[in-house]
């Protein structure tokens, strides 16, 4: 991850195409900076051509007065003078398809060790790394520069093109490392006065806050080797003089400050928060000093890279001000591909560009239309729903799903809803479900701790069976509440067969099930508190609830009587809140196949837009839309959003979805659904990328009640407090798990850094999830971390 240190300002330096003087514009930085009597580094991380030729050797050749305080290296070198990835097929003398190039990773990891050394090595310093050839040109694996180095994420210097067509090309490069959230500090190129490219770009760039700064070009290159390197150097000592003054001491200067203007701004950050901001779901009056705060400096991947200023102490200045810490609410549940997927910025970008945002009702645009034709037709909503409406966010789309089915229930209404009823008509439900924060999707629930001063629950809500692994056996458990002529504790031998709801439908406790809610619902429709009108659920798992895995078979028959005439004149619209679990969370993209019962109305959000911005999705039946439908304008659906459909957020759910569907066949998922198979050879139908073995094990620990796993998610539920949300417990026992592991262990994140894990909990209960493409090693060191954390209390 990235990498700051209050005493070691590093920039790496990108070109704007090759042959653009990278190397030169270089050699003048190390060498004013030398000159400053800063120890410098420069790192070359791949060097292809012959050694005579190498940028590094020429950085020690050139390096002016102060060359003992300059150190250079080059850390993977090749002698054809080729662009890095055939540079190391032609090396390995091996057929192409059997190269081993060194992974990106271990590609990053090399850069960072070496960076660590030499902070650990120096009081105070400046190091410049040099890319080869442009932003795009490929690494060793093939990899652009731009998207491999990222996650390093360092200030940078793009050295511009002066030559014809430079403007455009170094404009390109800009924006192509802006929209991969690089920091720019400045842009130096050379001063060609012909072309004049540095003052078009510097009037460009300066209605951007970006510093363009220009250097004399170098002489023409010689014959003769002694007379080249003689004029060389007689440049050098003129673009960096001894005086320390003109054009290359002012950029180091410029360098400096922004170096310096960073940490500052990093450095109050927490107060700055703590006077101005006010947080969501966060009691500001438990918040007691700075340190509470985490400051998120970027993110990339499963990590944040969080600013510690405590870390720093003056015996440990190896220490990076920014640490990686694993992201294990997937961002509240957001996350799909790691934070900062490329494409998905680049599909923002692109819709940004072409639309910004335009207005919706009775118009269309590519991004929406191909988004609702795939959800309708191909994805959650195929074979039952016509249409999908476009809203902001989970909880508004359950609020637009509520209006619908209250609508639709009250239009098929025999005999017709008198207007008091249908104010007052009510919702069946689950006791700790969540549907959001809207005052709608609220009175959709019992009364709660999330419940505010306007909150009027309508309907009823049943105590659900609930699923969960106890020592080591997976079981439903039946509350109380529901008479069981059996045991209220039913085990099962694997995933598979718990979520077997069809095959389950004929079993004794699913005639227990139609039996309680059957005779629930004929007591409540007598009592007509409510009016009954729809019925609202968050398949397999509550979230906000716990992290409630509920039996669905339970969910099944729920479905199955609210459609049943005996007990209702006219079926009960069902909504399947899939904010949360919809599009693989839980490893398969809707329960809907699993519980065998279409919806009326589903809602899609959190995944969605892989995790980059807001966009919900409520998908209808046909029999739904046709509620709205007539020559009466005031019959329509009168509910939208400034900025429903917007193109951006449309374009990046496309995206998205593309890029899952690329997932789902590939190794990683293949072998986490063997790891939960029965018989550990076939592939499972319920799975989980965390371990068996782990989860399992954990289940064992004397101050875990229960443990579940499903998909990207594994929760575990404490022992002993039972005040719910309000509970610290969960918090108090993982606390130590946010520092970075210091116990020697190899780290497995992109670039070798130890790391953290940033948790959210639930009351006594905490859960953790992955993105679908988290590498399997990295998981397992997450296990790790949480069970060496919970072992030891």
């Amino acid at each position: 991850m990235s990498h700051l240190y209050r005493h070691l300002r590093i920039h790496q330096v990108f070109g704007a195409n090759t042959d653009v003087g990278k190397t030169i514009i270089t050699t003048a930085l190390v060498r004013a900076s030398a000159l400053k009597n800063n120890d410098v580094f420069y790192l070359k991380p791949i060097s292809t051509g012959p050694l005579r030729d190498a940028d590094d050797e020429h950085i020690k050749r050139f390096a002016g007065p102060n060359q003992s305080l300059v150190e250079t290296r080059s850390l993977f070198r090749y002698d054809a003078p080729v662009s890095p990835h055939l540079a190391v097929k032609m090396s390995s003398g091996a057929p192409e398809n059997a190269v081993n190039a060194p992974s990106d990773r271990t590609f990053l990891n090399s850069i960072a060790q070496y960076i660590r050394s030499r902070a650990r090595k120096c009081p105070a310093g400046h190091m410049y790394i040099e890319t080869a050839g442009g932003v795009h040109s490929p690494t060793l694996t093939g990899t652009t520069q731009v998207d491999c180095y990222r996650p390093l994420l360092f200030p940078t210097i793009l050295v511009g093109d002066s030559k014809l067509g430079g403007i455009s090309s170094t404009i390109s490069s800009y924006e192509s490392l802006l929209l991969r959230g690089y920091i720019v500090d400045a842009v130096i190129l050379f001063r060609d006065h012909y072309y004049r490219n540095y003052e078009y770009l510097s009037s460009y760039f300066a209605t951007r806050g970006l510093r363009v700064l220009s250097v004399d070009p170098p002489p023409p290159r010689l014959d003769s080797h002694a007379q080249n390197a003689e004029n060389t150097e007689a440049y050098y000592a003129r673009i960096v003089p001894s005086g320390l003054d003109g054009d290359i001491f002012e950029a180091v200067h410029h360098l400096d400050d922004c170096h310096t203007r960073r940490i500052e701004e990093l450095d109050t950050m927490p107060r700055r928060t703590l006077d101005t901001v006010w947080w969501p779901f966060v009691q500001h009056g438990l918040v007691n000093s700075e340190k509470d705060v985490t400051v998120i400096d970027s993110a990339w991947g499963d990590f944040f890279s969080v600013y510690e200023r405590a870390r720093e102490s003056p015996s440990k200045t190896d220490k990076s001000l920014l640490s990686p810490q694993f992201d294990s609410s997937a961002s509240w549940w957001t996350q799909t591909l790691g934070h900062s997927t490329p494409s998905l910025a680049l599909a923002a970008a692109s819709a940004a560009g072409r639309y910004g945002h335009v207005i919706f009702p009775k118009a269309t645009h590519l991004p929406a239309l191909r988004l609702a034709e795939r959800l309708v037709h191909e994805g959650p909503g195929k074979g039952w729903a016509s249409r999908a409406f476009f809203s902001d966010n989970g909880s508004t789309g359950t609020e637009v799903a509520l209006k619908m089915a209250l609508r639709a229930f009250s239009v098929e209404a025999v005999p017709a809803l008198t207007p008091a009823e249908r104010q007052d008509l009510g919702v069946i439900g689950l006791k700790g479900s969540y549907h959001g924060d809207t005052i709608g999707a609220m009175d959709a629930t019992k009364e709660s701790v999330y419940s505010c001063e306007w909150h009027r629950p309508k309907g009823f809500w049943f105590d659900p069976p609930t699923v969960s692994i106890k020592r080591g056996k997976l079981a439903v458990s039946v509350p109380n509440s529901i008479p069981t002529p059996v045991s209220s504790i039913h085990h099962f031998d694997s995933l598979d067969a718990l979520y077997d709801v069809e095959g389950r439908l004929t079993s004794s406790l699913a005639e227990t099930y139609r039996l309680f809610i059957r005779q629930t619902l004929q007591t409540f429709n007598r009592t007509k508190e409510h009016k009954l009108a729809a019925l609202v659920l968050e398949p397999i798992v509550m979230g906000a609830g716990g992290m409630v895995f509920v039996d669905p078979l339970f969910q099944r028959i729920l479905v199955d009587l609210v459609r049943d005439a005996s007990l209702f004149s006219n079926p009960l619209p069902v909504i399947y809140d899939e904010v949360f679990t919809g599009l693989y969370r839980l490893g398969f993209e809707s329960a809907i196949p699993l519980l065998r019962a279409n919806p009326d109305i589903s809602v899609y959000a959190k995944m969605l837009t892989g995790g980059t911005l807001p966009l919900a999705v409520t998908l209808a039946s046909d029999r739904v839309f046709q509620a709205f439908s007539s020559q009466s304008k005031a019959d329509a659906f009168l509910h939208g959003h400034s900025y429903t459909a917007h193109p951006i957020g449309c374009q990046v759910a496309n995206e998205t979805l593309n890029l899952i569907s690329g997932l789902l066949q590939k190794a990683p998922w293949k072998a986490a659904q063997v790891r939960w198979a029965a018989d550990g050879k076939s592939r499972s139908t319920m799975w989980s990328f965390w371990e068996p073995s782990f989860v399992h094990a954990m289940s064992h620990l004397d101050i875990v009640e229960e443990v579940m796993a499903l998909g990207t998610v594994f929760t575990v539920k404490f022992n002993g407090d039972n005040t719910g949300y309000i509970s610290h417990c969960a918090n108090e026992l993982l606390r130590s798990i946010q520092g970075v592991a210091n116990d020697g262990s190899g780290s497995l994140t992109t670039a070798g850094d130890p790391f953290g894990i940033h948790f959210r909990t639930l009351g006594n209960a905490a859960y953790f999830m992955t993105s679908l493409n988290t590498p399997h090693k990295i998981i397992e060191e997450v296990e790790n971390r949480i069970w060496v954390t919970l072992n030891t209390q």
